[in-house]
């Protein structure tokens, strides 16, 4: 199994790999943009089934939207495999499998969309705006799939909840568990440094399987401003 994005199509059946970061601009091999996915999607032609294997800590919001709705327009039959992780907007491209299996040990991620900003009182409150209609479309999309009250799953997102394999399946989040072991170590634990809640043996896991492929220097400086930008808000803010 890779860690980069890929798209390849046998016998009118197509596999594709998303194991990276969701972005609005790809910069690395194992990043995945709404255009990348859009123009690999074209390159496979006439597929009649699409199997996506996820394992991702999510990323960009609008790219990660528009990717879920390319599956869902497609008239494939999609089936969504969670290698690993599935968390944050990577969740919500899951959803739009037919068929969403959770490999033994996986876990799903689900959390209301944030991001950093600047700008005076106004700005940040047209920012405020946007992200609140974002995750109430969010919500619509697990509602729709899940059969969950969108009031619940509101508070579901508020609490960044981690869901097992086992917890997916059983609330209607995936559809089957399967035996194949789980793998995350194409999820860097810098990566999810920006979650609030992530289970410590998730960290243990990232830490213990081997990584293939370290974070370049370009992607750690670029993780290390967005921590110093997070700080300087929050600063700001006085939180």
């Amino acid at each position: 199994m890779t860690n980069y994005f890929q798209m390849k199509a046998t016998n009118n059946v197509a596999q594709i790999d998303i194991f990276g970061d969701i972005v609005s601009e790809k910069w690395f091999d194992e990043e995945t943009s709404a255009t990348s996915f859009r123009d690999a999607l074209k390159e496979l032609g006439d597929v009649s089934t699409i199997n996506l294997s996820i394992n991702s800590g999510g990323g960009s919001v609008f790219d990660g939207i528009a990717i879920y709705n390319m599956l869902k327009s497609h008239k494939a039959t999609v089936n969504v495999y969670v290698e690993g992780l599935a968390a944050s907007i990577a969740s919500v491209i899951a959803m739009a499998g037919d068929t969403i299996t959770m490999r033994s040990g996986s876990m799903m991620m689900v959390h209301m969309p944030w991001t950093l900003s600047q700008g005076n009182a106004e700005e940040m409150r047209k920012t405020a705006d946007t992200l609140e209609k974002t995750g109430d479309s969010i919500v619509d999309i697990y509602s729709e799939r899940t059969g969950i009250s969108s009031d619940d799953i509101r508070n579901i997102m508020n609490d960044e909840t981690w869901l097992s394999a086992e917890e997916a399946v059983e609330q209607g989040w995936a559809t089957k568990l399967d035996q194949k072991e789980a793998v995350m170590n194409s999820v860097p634990k810098e990566i999810l440094g920006r979650f609030s809640n992530v289970p410590k043996n998730v960290l243990d896991r990232v830490e213990r399987e081997e990584k293939p492929k370290a974070l370049s220097q370009d992607r750690l400086d670029l993780i290390e401003r967005e921590k110093q930008t997070l700080k300087l808000l929050k600063d700001e803010i006085g939180e």
